[in-house]
């Protein structure tokens, strides 16, 4: 079968009404972390390039374009908290990712509660049925391919301490899609979720 595809490179522009790499590198999962400064000023945030990288430490991490507050308070403490953002969650979750005043917290702008955790001093999501405390490992500014540093930074960190909800586990076993986790599409506000009647069991070879 011969295929007409669409080629481009993106130095000189993709060509379509919309960038098409948010939609083909999707659905992704989001990086709704809680962090504070030192001070203890509180900020919560998603984003929309995270995932997890080490199973043994356990090691997530999620990309920050541009210098904003969640790079620089982890930074400055060395902590912060990955909350599950679920369906039931998408409006406040989306409400936190508001430009606010310094002063302004996106815990009461969106009516969320912070609860104090266990192994760090940053406070998680109280209404998230699943919640990874971590201490930062890296941060790595990325460079393009010629070695010049672009405006993003990869922020990694260790999991120290995990929170489930144990409805969301079946005989010890936790259930994806009973949580209903949000994922991240390529629109400006695409958004999706699982269900069991997306899942397929497929055994790797033997």
């Amino acid at each position: 079968m011969t295929v007409d595809y669409h080629y481009y490179e993106p130095a000189t522009g993709h060509q379509l009404p919309h960038d098409p790499f948010n939609a083909i590198i999707a659905p992704r999962p989001i990086g709704w972390i809680s962090s504070q400064d030192s001070s203890g000023t509180l900020n919560l945030a998603p984003y929309s390039f995270f995932n997890a990288f080490n199973y043994t430490p356990p090691i997530i991490g999620f990309s920050s374009v541009c210098d904003k507050d969640s790079l620089n308070n982890i930074a400055e403490t060395g902590e912060f908290c990955w909350n599950l953002a679920t369906t039931e969650l998408a409006a406040a979750m989306n409400e936190s990712s508001a430009s606010l005043p310094a002063d302004e917290s996106e815990f009461t702008h969106a009516n969320l509660t912070a609860r104090a955790s266990k192994k760090v001093q940053v406070p998680h999501v109280a209404q998230c049925r699943v919640v990874m405390e971590c201490r930062k490992t890296q941060i790595l500014q990325l460079t393009d391919a010629e070695g010049s540093a672009c405006n993003t930074w990869m922020v990694f960190g260790e999991v120290v301490a995990v929170h489930i909800d144990k409805q969301l586990l079946q005989d010890g076993i936790y259930q994806t899609t009973r949580a209903r986790p949000l994922l991240r599409g390529g629109g400006s506000g695409d958004y999706f979720t699982i269900n069991d009647d997306n899942k397929f069991v497929m055994p790797r070879p033997g």
